[in-house]
């Protein structure tokens, strides 16, 4: 089956950097396309063609009623399209609510996104959990700092655990402060992005944000507040439920982590993996899962967080076969044990066939 697509000026901002664009088009719904002088040419299964137009004369459709949307949220909108049909682009560009956060203005580029903002809104305590450049971490300091600007709360403590990415640093010279802050740096670098650099240095000084490791909560009750933790998937049980109980009145709390890229010492279990089993179906409390199809970085970290999803599910598999190779190796065999019980006399009788 073809279909054509009469060409109207500013389409070719459809395409992306080197028609980017269009190869996601093409490999998500096995279409292929091609130019001519006055229409845009797509050839394919009948299904998956009809799939494509609609998803370009939706785009049309948006345009000339005034919406400019940048080649790289299409791109990101394209690999939510091409993997759920029952998504149009008119719905995830309609339905995501532009939202003002501080001096950024910001759309949520996916469903769980938007899920993820909302539920945020609803929830005391919400996990988000999902691979790399999800927008976990900086959708969750966007929240705060709504909520901080419009009075809702009085302050905003942003905290992580201080473990290296299996990496030894060693002895840091410097103050306190001096030692932890690389730890925080992404922390910073959100706030940054979204508040006045003068203004965010003035809240750091009156305690109103307060970035610290997660060492520094216990014993704290915190009220008013709006609580992150990030990278909590290198927190321990232990202190993950000293920071889940340090929520007060009319505080909220975001846990956030990635539970592929866990940096924990062998023998330590992840404090984020064990809390979301806990506290399933509890009230107040609410799951968002992130997965690739959420990446909104590079088009390339989409690629490398599947590519990695693939090795992960083929090695755990020999994984698993070899630690059972090796506890069946490291017992003894039923008969050999027993001949060892006997003693040295009755190991030097014949044994019999039967």
């Amino acid at each position: 089956m073809k279909a054509r697509v009469p060409l109207i000026r500013g389409l070719e901002s459809f395409f992306g950097t080197r028609d980017e664009n269009i190869r996601l088009l093409e490999s998500g719904l096995g279409v292929e396309t091609r130019m001519t002088h006055d229409a845009f040419e797509i050839d394919g299964e009948a299904e998956a063609v009809a799939r494509a137009e609609s998803i370009l004369r939706d785009y049309i459709t948006l345009m000339e009623a005034g919406h400019k949307i940048p080649a790289g949220d299409v791109n990101s909108f394209l690999r939510v399209l091409t993997a759920d049909e029952t998504v149009t682009f008119r719905s995830l560009v309609e339905s995501g609510k532009a939202r003002n956060f501080g001096k950024k203005s910001l759309v949520p580029k996916t469903p769980n996104q938007r899920a993820y903002l909302d539920t945020i809104e609803r929830h005391d305590l919400v996990f988000g959990i999902g691979p790399a450049g999800t927008g976990k971490t900086y959708l969750a300091v966007a929240m705060a700092v709504s909520a901080l600007l419009n009075k809702q709360v009085t302050r905003i403590i942003l905290t992580r655990p201080a473990v290296e990415a299996g990496e030894r640093l060693g002895f840091l010279p410097g103050t306190l402060q001096e030692k932890i802050d690389p730890y925080l740096r992404p922390l910073y670098d959100a706030l940054f992005d979204m508040i006045e650099t003068e203004k965010v240095e003035k809240f750091l000084e009156r305690n109103v944000i307060e970035v610290a490791p997660l060492a520094f909560m216990r014993g704290r009750t915190l009220n008013d507040s709006f609580i992150i933790l990030d990278e909590a998937q290198n927190s321990t049980g232990e202190q993950m439920k000293m920071v889940l109980t340090r929520q007060g009145f009319n505080s909220k709390m975001v846990v956030t982590g990635d539970l592929t890229q866990i940096d924990l010492p062998p023998g330590k279990r992840c404090g984020l993996s064990e809390a979301v089993d806990i506290l399933r179906g509890v009230e107040g409390v609410s799951v968002i899962q992130f997965d690739e199809r959420d990446v909104v970085r590079n088009a390339l970290v989409q690629r490398i967080v599947r590519a990695y999803e693939r090795y992960n599910e083929q090695t755990g598999i020999g994984r698993q076969m070899s630690l059972k190779l090796d506890r069946e190796q490291a017992l003894p065999e039923p008969a050999a044990a027993g001949r060892a019980a006997a003693g040295p006399a009755e190991m030097d009788k014949p044994q019999s066939d039967s």
